[in-house]
């Protein structure tokens, strides 16, 4: 069995669009933005855009986290 070398343009096509969902992130949710953000962090074009990617990741933990005790302290409110 041969393996064919990929002629696509995944890669480049997929990097693309994971910039325009950083790019436009207040309108998009924290699963699209978690998923272009593991893009970029493997795939992005220099350091600095990797670096910034996981900052990303981070602050949309921690965000996660938030909205998660938000929505306890408010179950909790209404009993």
């Amino acid at each position: 069995m041969t393996i064919q070398p990929r002629s696509s343009a995944w890669p480049a096509d997929r990097v693309a669009e994971a910039r325009a969902v950083i790019a436009d992130v207040a309108h998009h949710s924290d699963l699209l933005i978690r998923l272009a953000c593991n893009v970029l962090a493997q795939h992005g074009e220099t350091p600095g855009e990797r670096a910034d990617a996981q900052r990303l990741l981070v602050v949309i933990d921690a965000r996660r986290g938030v909205a998660r005790a938000q929505r306890e302290d408010q179950g909790r409110a209404a009993r």
